[in-house]
């Protein structure tokens, strides 16, 4: 076989006592996975994106769209919580495809993984400083012309969090359950109060007649159609993948699987319940924001404020600008923790420098990694213009779902005799789904994010081939030492 295409064996992915190859502390339980997937999937986008949809693509329909989104978003989810319970390591689908498919493909996957977040952390770190400065001008607070304010509050959001990351998985986690429930307190009292004031009428009929609409970025599927389509059952399903990259996050839970207590079944049930839950609160927002405002007067840039300010309760604006905060810094507070975990993992392996994959005698975190990848996402947010790049981060996710999609599929062919703590159910046909829900999304892409893409795989293989084949701790001596933790494993 050739070099490139060498598998990790599954006792290096796996342990047989633990159930992964820790040197990371055990710090999470199924309610703080569940915790850390609601703080990556539920953002400021969940106070926006379904009157925007409902406004420009799928009308009172939106609300189908929500759960067609979920559905695609909960099939991908059951792959990947297979696949966690069997080798919950921190390297997730790099793992997963480490084992299954062969070191090169790990290496694409990783290059996706990086691609996937830390160009998400630096794009909703960007976002988060817009959200910011209007909060501020919201409460009649003068903030001066121009973007130093906003690159200020961007430098000291990404730094502060980079630091609680440092700081270990206990600090950060302590921060986000702080976090997240203020979050959902946001977001129960927007439809407590959004409730009464829906009016039925606006909901009139599920089903607006399509009309065809001219885009200024091409998807690769209007590519091939001839142009795009608004409303209609075709407008429902054109929300559903714009909607469905709203539910991205279930899959960094997965990188926790190595500080996880009984990672093999908690894994699952945090991917899940967290997604389930978010899902529902998704198609509770959307319910009131479409049931507030007729879908022909629904504001595209602020929807929820702006019905809320119709209905004369404009103090709700200032709720909705907190939840807006809150959403999106536990979001990036989530990137940075998956980041750092998979890059751990690919340093470990020896596909980049092994140095990052030293452990802090005094945190009992990658300390070295997660500076690195605070540095780049300052770098990324203040001297890139990544808010017209975020559609890169969504195929990288993309990429990986369908390898583990995939993955499920020949794992049960090729390791039967492996243990797993979670089967996805009528496989291979769930896979097969999860597969071709992934294909629809991938073609709603513009085809410039496509290229980009290509691109930037290229160049990874590059370096791959460069370094990363000659530097794997499978192309060393079979003697060779994994590097560990010096201060060992730590429990809670």
């Amino acid at each position: 076989m050739s070099t490139i295409l060498r598998r990790l064996p599954p006792s290096e992915a796996t342990g047989l006592r633990t159930g992964a190859r820790h040197s990371l502390a055990e710090v999470y339980r199924t309610a703080d996975l569940v915790v850390l997937g609601l703080g990556v999937m539920i953002g400021a986008g969940i106070f926006s994106i379904a009157g925007q949809q409902a406004a420009t693509t799928a009308g009172p329909g939106v609300i189908l769209s929500f759960m067609i989104a979920g559905i695609a978003c909960l099939l991908a989810c059951l792959c990947y919580a297979e696949l966690s319970s069997t080798m919950p390591a921190s390297g997730s689908a790099y793992t997963f495809t480490y084992v299954i498919f062969g070191e090169v493909w790990a290496w694409i996957i990783g290059c996706a993984l990086i691609l996937e977040l830390q160009l998400s952390a630096a794009v909703v770190a960007r976002a988060w400083g817009a959200i910011a400065v209007g909060a501020i001008s919201n409460f009649g607070v003068r903030v001066p012309a121009g973007d130093l304010v906003q690159d200020v509050l961007v430098f000291v959001i990404l730094v502060l969090l980079t630091g609680v990351v440092t700081l270990g998985a206990r600090v950060g986690l302590r921060a986000l359950w702080v976090m997240v429930s203020a979050k959902l307190v946001a977001i129960g009292a927007v439809i407590v109060v959004g409730l009464a004031h829906i009016d039925p009428v606006n909901y009139g009929g599920f089903h607006v007649p399509s009309k065809p609409v001219d885009t200024p970025s091409v998807t690769v599927l209007e590519l091939f159609t001839g142009g795009g389509q608004a409303f209609g059952w075709l407008g429902i399903f054109t929300a559903a993948s714009a909607i469905a990259f709203a539910y991205i996050g279930f899959d960094i839970v997965a990188t926790s699987a190595e500080e996880t207590v009984n990672a093999p079944r908690a894994v699952p049930k945090g991917m899940i319940r967290s997604l389930v839950i978010a899902t529902v609160i998704y198609i509770a927002v959307a319910l009131v924001m479409v049931g507030m405002a007729p879908y022909t007067t629904i504001s595209v840039r602020a929807p929820l404020a702006g019905a809320f300010r119709a209905a004369d309760v404009g103090w709700m604006v200032h709720v909705i600008d907190a939840g807006a905060v809150l959403g999106l810094t536990t979001v990036i507070l989530v990137l940075i923790v998956g980041q750092t975990r998979v890059l751990f993992s690919m340093a470990r392996d020896g596909l980049i420098p092994r140095g990052l994959a030293t452990v802090s005698r005094r945190y009992h975190t990658p300390t070295r990694v997660t500076l690195v990848i605070g540095l780049v996402a300052i770098m990324l947010a203040e001297f890139v213009p990544v808010l017209t790049l975020q559609q890169l981060a969504v195929i990288g996710t993309l990429f990986a779902f369908a390898f583990v999609a995939a993955g499920v599929i020949v794992m049960r062919r090729r390791m039967p005799h492996l243990e797993r703590g979670f089967q996805v159910p009528f496989s291979p046909l769930v896979p097969a789904l999860s597969l071709a829900a992934t294909f629809w999304l991938m073609v709603n892409l513009r085809v410039v994010t496509w290229v980009w893409f290509v691109l930037w795989m290229l160049f990874g293989l590059l370096v791959y081939l460069v370094y990363g084949r000659r530097h794997s701790l499978l192309a060393q001596p079979a003697v060779a030492p994994r590097p560990a933790a010096p201060q060992g494993r730590h429990r809670r």
